[in-house]
């Protein structure tokens, strides 16, 4: 199912539930029912408890987007690195250049169609992905330079393997959610607490009032759906952050 219809359905859900209560509950209101009755605590504690829930979700998007980020950076450093690899290895003999380009390939080939799905599925790398960086970096490691322009070209070499090795280390890292079980509690029970309040400012069956409402519990719906879709440091789909890896590499 489409992310978009999830939200869609979460959306409009969250409002159809506010405003059938709204309705329901207005029809069971005696005559005598004056709304103006409410106590001037209760408006001060609907702000609070709004004011505090908003700063709680703030804080939440804040921690899935910069964990997100931090997880994009990394692939696109393990595929820079690789990348570089894979071009300056082309002062090496031809033999050494193009069983070095094999593997690189063969690496990144992996990590998008094989290794991806198991870091989307099980929050956890592959030992076999580690075996094949390895090969790669024994293939540079390995290799003897020829001459002067060899030689200067090894260290870098060394340098952008330990760059993809520490990118890789470092999406291991960001594989988990971001966000622990305990945290999501909080959120959804602020979110039915900050939704349910408002039926303590005894709202009506006007236009205004219920559009207002449904706007209100629709935003909330949203703003979780945000938080859960920004959970996954590197997304819900394969395609969602291998970008740099299938834009470096013919894989």
């Amino acid at each position: 199912m489409s992310e978009w219809l999830v939200l869609a359905i979460a959306m409009a859900a969250a409002c159809v539930v506010v405003l059938t209560i709204t309705v329901l509950r207005e029809r069971r209101l005696g005559e005598d029912d004056d709304p103006s009755e409410t106590p001037d605590v209760i408006e001060y504690m609907t702000m609070m408890v709004g004011v505090v829930y908003a700063i709680v979700l703030g804080l939440a998007i804040a921690g899935v987007w910069e964990a997100r980020n931090g997880a994009q950076t990394a692939v696109q450093a393990e595929a820079q690195a690789l990348h570089e690899v894979y071009e300056r290895v082309q002062v090496y003999a031809p033999d050494a250049r193009d069983q070095t380009r094999k593997d690189v390939t063969a690496y990144a080939s992996y990590v998008v169609h094989k290794e991806w799905p198991v870091m989307l599925e099980d929050q956890k790398l592959t030992e076999h992905g580690a075996q094949l960086l390895d090969k790669v970096r024994d293939d540079v490691t390995s290799y003897q330079p020829r001459n002067d322009h060899e030689a200067q070209s090894y260290q870098p070499l060394l340098d952008q393997v330990g760059a993809a090795n520490a990118a890789r280390n470092a999406r291991a890292a960001n594989a988990d959610d971001t966000m622990p079980g305990v945290v999501w509690f909080g959120l959804i029970a602020g979110a039915l607490v900050a939704v349910g309040i408002i039926f303590t400012l005894q709202i009506r069956r006007s236009p205004r009032e219920l559009l207002l409402a449904g706007l209100y519990s629709a935003l909330i719906a949203f703003l979780l759906f945000l938080i859960w879709d920004f959970n996954s440091p590197f997304g819900h789909h394969v395609a969602e952050a291998s970008g740099p890896f299938t834009d470096l590499f013919s894989i």
